[in-house]
């Protein structure tokens, strides 16, 4: 159930696993397959076309094997029954089951949240249908600064349109997001016009029949389009009301093997949670690499194939204004919300030799546990290179590598790709001093 990351990644593992496999796919959308993470870049016009999101046509999974029911919407889950029944009653036996159903924006839980216009980034059509209004307006509303709002942020602004941006919080991506790592991002989307309401709380979506602006615990925003960003929720209606277990982020829980607590049923993607890697804390509403990866091993296993999904340390990256950020796991403003002790090493580096033109700063902050110096998590901001150290000190996280491992870590050195000294090292290296400094034994 579900054709996005998950649904078809465990699809195909599935086919892989077990070649004879039927493999049955329900979608409630038109499209299997394509990269909604790519809509907002479109909207700012980086991207030609939505058709180029699109990553393989519908004849390609008819020839792979994959019997795809498009808008088709499943009404319920006979778990004890092994078979899921359609909205138009048909009764469909399975063997097993992957749950990949996704997510819903969370409700606003505000006046207006029923008028037309308000936009919500998922489905590519809507997109379609959505991006010729982007040409006639002029002035736009973003509600919350979520990893999507940051995208959409850029890319409106990019377009051209006066961009405001609304969230109740202090800084954007706050949640997840260390102050100082934002502040190049803010500054750059001054510089490109847009319009920052931290701290104000949206009240209310106005307008009669179709949104005309939001109002705010600051005042009231007139807007030609609206587009709501609020956090991804587990769409978890079906699993549910089948009797699997929901844990406390309100995703499906799932072991090592993507199963669930019902027989013959796993699941994938943004409606289950996983452990993190240190604290095995539950978390849900990930990446799409993510929800790939737990597909390939819901997928696999639901075929009697043997596959696994270790506890994520969860590298993460985007481009936000004119920057790219990223990290893993755990920056300052997490660690100390979660009450966990941690040492800094911060290091302002460059991306290439300084004298090769394109040269960018990075700023590399990492956290480490205070007695033995293992990587617990990093935050980084900059002008290039921020997706690679993010997947490398995802993998040192895992791996246990410590502080003392990076100070002194060798690393490339070519004036076109890679400075003398390497941020992550000179990081690491300030933390150590910082220990020495206070006389601490590193």
């Amino acid at each position: 159930m579900g054709g996005g990351a998950a649904g078809i990644g465990a699809a195909g593992a599935a086919k892989q696993a077990d070649p004879d496999a039927r493999i049955t796919v329900f979608t409630e959308f038109e499209d299997v397959g394509y990269s909604p993470c790519g809509i907002p870049y479109v909207h700012g016009r980086e991207i030609e076309t939505f058709q180029g999101l699109i990553l393989q046509g519908k004849e390609f999974y008819e020839n792979a094997g994959f019997d795809i029911h498009y808008e088709t919407t499943v009404a319920s889950v006979d778990a004890a029954g092994h078979a899921v029944v359609l909205a138009s009653g048909e009764r469909v036996p399975y063997d097993r089951l992957v749950v990949a159903t996704g997510f819903n924006y969370a409700d606003p839980g505000v006046p207006g949240s029923d008028l037309e216009g308000l936009h919500y980034v998922k489905n590519i059509r809507r997109a379609m249908e959505w991006d010729p209004i982007l040409d006639k307006a002029k002035t736009a509303v973003v509600v919350e600064a979520s990893p999507l709002g940051l995208e959409m942020t850029t890319a409106l602004a990019h377009r051209g349109l006066e961009t405001h941006l609304v969230d109740a919080h202090p800084w954007a991506l706050s949640e997840v997001a260390d102050p100082d790592i934002m502040k190049p991002v803010q500054d750059s989307w001054a510089e490109m016009g847009v319009q920052m309401h931290f701290n104000a709380k949206l009240e209310a979506f106005l307008g009669d029949k179709e949104v005309r602006g939001v109002r705010t615990s600051e005042g009231e925003i007139p807007a030609d389009v609206v587009v709501v960003c609020t956090h991804k929720q587990p769409n978890n209606h079906l699993a549910r009301e089948a009797g699997l277990e929901i844990g406390s982020t309100g995703g499906i829980v799932v072991d090592e093997r993507m199963a669930t607590s019902g027989g013959g049923v796993f699941a994938a993607g943004d409606c289950v949670e996983v452990p993190q890697g240190f604290t095995m804390l539950p978390l849900q509403g990930l990446s799409g690499s993510h929800a790939y990866a737990q597909g390939k091993t819901a997928g696999t296993n639901a075929a009697n194939g043997q596959r696994t999904y270790d506890p994520v340390f969860v590298p993460w990256g985007m481009v936000a204004g004119k920057w790219m950020i990223g990290g893993v796991s755990f920056g300052e403003t997490t660690a100390g919300a979660l009450g966990m002790p941690y040492h800094l090493g911060m290091a302002q580096g460059i991306s290439r030799a300084r004298y090769y033109p394109g040269m960018q700063k990075i700023l590399v902050k990492l956290l480490a546990e205070p007695k033995t110096l293992r990587i617990i998590g990093a935050q980084l901001v900059g002008g290039e290179g921020i997706k690679e150290r993010a997947d490398f000190l995802a993998v040192c996280s895992k791996k246990g590598i410590t502080m003392r491992d990076l100070a002194v870590m060798e690393n490339v050195y070519s004036p076109p790709i890679g400075a003398l000294n390497e941020p992550i090292s000179l990081a690491a290296q300030n933390g150590l001093a910082r220990l020495a400094q206070a006389g601490k034994s590193t």
